[in-house]
């Protein structure tokens, strides 16, 4: 698939992995419909830096914690040629301990949004090809233990992410994802070195944000990849 003049609807694109997911795109000749919930400066700062910049690029605000938003979200951005469910939301917590409300959040924002965005994706009749990535988390590889509702709603978006890849392979529309491990620290951590995680993978190293985004435009120009969750981890899910 050729992403030159293609719409691609990033979400959660104004910053951190969303943003350079964005570049890479723009750099590629997409038209960007950027996503974000709180981050609306930042966007539109992002897509000022971008080739064509606002004449060419839209930023489109939504808070995929709240249900509907998706679907008015991705009737705003009109055609979407290439959807990139970027948005996610983590906290910790263990399965058996954490609030109901705190579980629902992580399963709207990382399950239940992206789900029908990806219907939403599907229910273009006019679309002759398409590809979708959902970004995940290594921890679809195993059993964390301290996941909770966000490794739960991970691992459904994954099962998601191959039966609809199985189900709209006829349409010519191919649906995979890329699961990361350690890009950026967490939210809040911004200054940790992830000096406990990083010597414990056999690559022994974080992964490149070039390399992250390599990985998803690999993905949607390949006309012949679809249900494929590809591992970008350097090694993580080994362990």
């Amino acid at each position: 698939m050729r992403i030159e003049e293609k719409f691609v609807l990033i979400t959660g694109g104004a910053r951190r992995v969303g943003a350079e997911l964005a570049r890479a795109f723009a750099a590629a000749g997409a038209r960007l419909l950027l996503h974000c919930r709180n981050s609306r400066v930042e966007a539109e700062a992002l897509v000022n830096t971008l080739p064509g910049g606002a004449a060419r690029h839209r930023v489109l605000q939504a808070d995929l914690a709240r249900p509907g938003e998706a679907l008015r979200l991705f009737s705003e951005a009109g055609r979407v040629d290439i959807l990139i469910n970027n948005a996610s939301m983590y906290r910790l917590s263990s399965l058996a301990d954490a609030p109901e409300a705190l579980d629902r959040e992580h399963f709207e924002v990382n399950f239940w949004s992206p789900l029908a965005l990806l219907k939403a994706f599907a229910a273009q009749h006019d679309l002759n090809e398409g590809a979708v990535v959902n970004l995940l988390d290594q921890e679809i590889s195993g059993i964390s233990p301290r996941g909770g509702g966000y490794s739960l709603s991970r691992r459904a978006l994954a099962e998601a992410t191959l039966e609809l890849a199985r189900e709209l392979g006829p349409r010519n529309l191919r649906f995979n994802a890329v699961a990361p491990g350690p890009v950026l620290p967490p939210v809040g951590l911004e200054h940790s070195k992830m000096k406990k995680t990083l010597p414990t993978l056999p690559l022994r190293r974080k992964v490149e944000l070039s390399d992250l985004a390599e990985a998803v435009l690999f993905l949607c120009r390949n006309d012949s990849i679809t249900g494929e969750i590809l591992r970008v981890d350097c090694g993580q899910h080994l362990g």
